[in-house]
This record gives C-alpha cells, sequence and structure tokens, in this order.
C-alpha cells in the first residue's frame, strides 16, 4: 500500500489535550482502519491504539499514527480508547463483536454497508452504545482513499447519542453525515455495490466490446470516460430518466440489431450485460413518454432473441 500521510505530534497532542473528543482505537488494521485513522487525527481527534493479528499490519498502523499503541488481540485495544471502530470484514464483525466486552461509557462502531448496528449486540454492557459508520468511498488505493473521503457521504446507524458524535466526526474530515432509518441497510448497500463494483463491471464490458473495434483497455476508458461523466452530470442536473439518450429513447430496431450481431461475433461476453441495460432503457424511454408501445415490443422481441441465440 503506497504511504498515507503521516500524524505529527501536534496533531495528536492537540486532539489529547481537547477531553471533549474521545481515545480512538481500532480493531482491525487494515485499508479502511488506517485510512480512517490517519483521516481523524488529522481532524484533530485523538487515535490511540490498534489491534490485528499481521505484525505488518501493526507496524504500518504505528507508522502512520506515532503514538498509538499497536495489539494483536482486539480486547487490548478496549483499555486504551472510548470510541473502537471494529474494521473487520463484514463476515467477522459478529464473531469478533461476541469476544469483546465494553466498559460502561465505551461506544463500538462497525464500518459495513450491509449491516446494522444490532450485530454489535454481543458486546453490549450497561452503559454503552453501538452504531455504524459506512463511508461511501472505494478503498483500493488508500492515498486516494483518504482524499476522497472529503465530500463523500457516511452513512449512519444505531443508538442515537453515538450517531450524533459521529456525524460531528464526519463532518470533521470534511464527509457529509446521513443517518439511515431501520432495517435500509441492505437496500442502501446493494446501491452502492452497483454504484461502485457495479460501475467497474460495466467499465470491463465497455472494454471487452472497445477490443472489437480495436482499442485496448486503456484507450477505450480514454475515448468513453468522457461520455460517462457528460452522462452523469445530465443525470445530477436533469434527474435519470432525463438524461436518457440512445437507440432506445428512438426505438432504434435497426441499430440494435446491428449492435447484437457485432457483440455475438466480437464481444459475446458483453452480450448479457447489453440486453439487462437495454431492457432497463426501454422501460425508462416508456415512462418518458418517448417510446411508444409497438416500438417497445419489437425492441424487447431482439432482445429476448439475442438472449436466446446467446
Amino acid at each position: 500500500m503506497p504511504d498515507l500521510p503521516v500524524a505529527s505530534p501536534a496533531e495528536q497532542a492537540s486532539s489529547d489535550h481537547d477531553h471533549t473528543l474521545p481515545r480512538i482505537g481500532f480493531v482491525g488494521a487494515g485499508r479502511v482502519g488506517v485510512v480512517l485513522a490517519a483521516a481523524f487525527v488529522q481532524a484533530g481527534w485523538a487515535v490511540t491504539a490498534a489491534s490485528s493479528r499481521r505484525q505488518e499490519l501493526r507496524d504500518r498502523f504505528a507508522s502512520t499514527v506515532p503514538g498509538a499503541r499497536t495489539f494483536s488481540e482486539p480486547a487490548a485495544v478496549l483499555d486504551e480508547a472510548d470510541l473502537v471502530f471494529l474494521t473487520v470484514p463484514d463476515d467477522a464483525i459478529g464473531s469478533v463483536a461476541a469476544t469483546l466486552r465494553l466498559y460502561s461509557g465505551q461506544g463500538l462502531v462497525h464500518t459495513s454497508g450491509l449491516l446494522s448496528a444490532s450485530v454489535l449486540e454481543p458486546a453490549r454492557a450497561a452503559g454503552t452504545t453501538q452504531a455504524s459508520f459506512h463511508p461511501l468511498v472505494a478503498f483500493a488505493d488508500t492515498e486516494r482513499a483518504l482524499s476522497d473521503l472529503r465530500g463523500a457521504t457516511v452513512a449512519l446507524d444505531g443508538d442515537a447519542d453515538l450517531v450524533a458524535m459521529l456525524s460531528e466526526l464526519a463532518e470533521a474530515i470534511g464527509a457529509q453525515p446521513v443517518a439511515l432509518p431501520p432495517g435500509a441497510k441492505p437496500a442502501y448497500h446493494a446501491a452502492a455495490v452497483l454504484a461502485a463494483g457495479g460501475f467497474v463491471a460495466l467499465l470491463d464490458g465497455i472494454a471487452e466490446i472497445g477490443r472489437g473495434a480495436g482499442m485496448d483497455e486503456r484507450g477505450a476508458l480514454a475515448i468513453y470516460a468522457p461520455l460517462i461523466r457528460q452522462s452523469l452530470a445530465n443525470a445530477e442536473r436533469l434527474g435519470v430518466a432525463a438524461a436518457l439518450t440512445g437507440p432506445m429513447v428512438r426505438g432504434d430496431a435497426g441499430t440494435v440489431r446491428a449492435h447484437l450481431d457485432v457483440l455475438a461475433r466480437l464481444a459475446p461476453g458483453a452480450m448479457e450485460l447489453y440486453v439487462a441495460v437495454a431492457r432497463r432503457e426501454i422501460r425508462l424511454a416508456e415512462e418518458r413518454g418517448e417510446l411508444g408501445a409497438d416500438r417497445a415490443a419489437a425492441l424487447r422481441d431482439l432482445l429476448a432473441a439475442a438472449t436466446i441465440r446467446d
């Protein structure tokens, strides 16, 4: 991983002297943990401890946040922090939480986009709070993720008092806190997966089709990325449905037939993706009132035939 900015002693000292802010610890010192720790310290909040079973991750965390103590066992972090972030994989959150016993006054927070704060219930004790804090940021590159936190959305749920504190923390790192209603996390996260991994899968399909036109991946991205940015800008300005353009809006069956033929020959792996997206576009065009029932039916027949052929 690339080096992140190291917290200066002055940054740590300024937060250490502000007794209104909690001491923050991390259980899990991978990409998410180290990026959030760096962001919190830059914002003037004290990060005092972290745990990881991997020595290289403990060393990485310690070099990013000088003065923070690192441990191999999660329970040790509880003696060093008032607010503990559980930055481990989603599937491990429940089991790790079950090994922790919070002290009165402490808060426990996980960073899963899918799970609600209730998964932390096994760690609850009298006088403790629990919440979730999910930054809507891609953590593929740690240095870029740290930069992207500014202006990003942070989704929150959990106990009201802790959610209020986490809102303050999100604002301190330049993010926009959004409190989700109970039960909203799975739908919120499914949309996030489409916006991140789903969009990357769409780019992969574009690159595959581009190879059929003689482009390599870099060349395809250079050509189509500006169009993607234009479409996003139009959707933000006009709304999603109003931003739709192309042959589905026009009911141009000849164009769609030509696309399906070339995909079958040169990019069969992208056929299913094209068909799925086209069906969604047809529905949007109908709802806009710009695509009549006959042309919509003709387009759907073409897509159905392509699916059978595929």
